[in-house]
């Protein structure tokens, strides 16, 4: 516009094909997605995050097909693997302090050098006949690996911190992308341990996991800035009375995962089809996938966070019950599709309890929380799987699944995890602090 004269440029070929690139031009459901995906550089950090995301699927299951292979021995391999779990526990938090102190660049990428050395030589222990030790060493060095998860999280809080919806959706995004790499790894694994040679698996996995890392790191526009109180005066999260409830709740949250995992594989393997197990695992992350897709299309309600999160926590203890009265259908296909409704309430609780986090731990500790989260979820997985599996081997004379009765209990824990943490945030409020 020039004075009173308005100016029209002829609309090009450029012009033209612009609309694909945004988001208004996407169906209505996927215009939230859409809009995400129009930051410069997020499709690039996102591509190179499910790389190095999918191999959190694949090692522990390739580590384990690989020694009970070439060594004969199950045992030594939950040993091995059990060892890496605790080392992460140890090791994750550190990494991700360091990462908030120095940034996701310094720190992540030597991080992944160390990791994908750790599963190299773990292969070569295994190939060589090393001793038993060396195992145990070589693969508790893989407890280097960033959080990968927890990264892309944090640059989108940093792109959209004053975007509430988009954090949303993003949220919503990298909770169904877990899902959907911890439903495809394990079964890579496996295909690539019994086609190829005992060692491919893990050596894939670690290929994935550097490459991943590199291009995500490499995308240094999109890396949220080192705060400025990272130098020490941020509470550390373990010591913040609101997170505590919160990680609790996490850490009951992986009991169900980890107990519903082992009661289906056992009650597969009763039924004499143990090799359906999978698939019907498969269900549970299928649900929470689709759950968590959807769940990013939506405006989420003006409910507080805490409120909404015991909520989905309540919800997810109630939908617990559906693969126990499933199972004790004797039905197999049953039991998947009680799976699959069950996996729908985990999307919205995980989500919104990873937006919780964000919004309590200090903007210089934020990928120490979630990692602290994650820590908490895993152990819980493993803790889960070792009642499942206890259960599952002192009740086999039972006429009914006893088993699944562990997820129920360990959700009804989670839940009263997730009110308790409501119950000090209202009177945290009453108190004006």
């Amino acid at each position: 516009m020039t004075g009173h004269t308005l100016i029209a440029r002829p609309k090009t070929t450029t012009d033209r094909a612009r609309p694909l690139h945004c988001p208004r031009s996407a169906p209505g459901r996927l215009a939230p997605y859409a809009r995400l995906f129009t930051v410069p550089g997020a499709r690039a950090f996102t591509a190179g995050n499910l790389l190095a995301r999918l191999p959190m699927g694949m090692l522990s299951v390739s580590a384990v097909i690989m020694i009970a292979t070439t060594r004969g021995s199950y045992a030594l391999a939950g040993a091995v693997t059990a060892t890496g779990l605790a080392a992460t526990g140890v090791v994750g938090p550190l990494t991700a302090r360091l990462i908030d102190r120095h940034g996701q660049a310094r720190i992540a990428l030597p991080a992944t050098l160390v990791a994908v050395a750790g599963a190299v030589l773990l292969a070569a222990c295994v190939r060589s006949g090393a001793p038993g030790w060396m195992l145990f060493a070589s693969y508790a060095a893989t407890a280097t690996t960033p959080n990968t998860g927890g990264l892309s999280r944090a640059r989108w809080a940093h792109l959209f911190r004053t975007d509430p919806a988009a954090r949303h959706t993003a949220n919503s995004f990298e909770q169904a992308a877990d899902e959907l790499c911890f439903m495809a790894g394990p079964p890579l694994a496996a295909v690539l341990c019994t086609q190829l040679f005992a060692e491919a698996g893990t050596l894939v996995g670690a290929a994935l996991l550097l490459l991943g890392m590199l291009i995500f790191t490499g995308q240094r526009s999109t890396e949220p800035p080192v705060a400025a109180s990272s130098t020490g005066h941020a509470v550390p999260p373990l010591r913040l009375r609101a997170l505590l409830p919160l990680l609790v709740a996490f850490l009951c949250t992986g009991g169900v995962f980890g107990a519903m995992e082992v009661a289906t594989i056992a009650f597969a393997d009763g039924q004499g089809q143990q090799g359906a197990a999978g698939v019907v695992l498969a269900c549970q992350a299928m649900g929470s996938a689709a759950a968590g897709l959807f769940m990013g299309t939506v405006r989420p309600p003006a409910t507080p966070l805490t409120r909404r999160f015991a909520l989905c926590v309540g919800a997810v203890a109630v939908l617990a019950l559906l693969p126990l009265t499933a199972a004790a259908t004797g039905s197999l296909a049953v039991l998947a599709v009680a799976l699959l409704v069950a996996g729908m309430g985990t999307a919205p609780a995980m989500v919104t309890g990873m937006t919780l986090i964000q919004e309590t731990v200090p903007a210089a500790r934020l990928n120490e929380g979630m990692t602290c989260a994650v820590t908490a979820l895993l152990s819980g997985i493993a803790a889960g799987s070792a009642a499942g599996g206890w259960v599952a081997e002192h009740a086999r004379h039972l006429s009914w699944p006893a088993a699944f009765t562990v997820p129920p209990t360990a959700a009804v824990l989670a839940a009263i995890a997730a009110f308790s943490a409501l119950g000090l945030a209202e009177w945290r409020a009453r108190q004006g602090r």
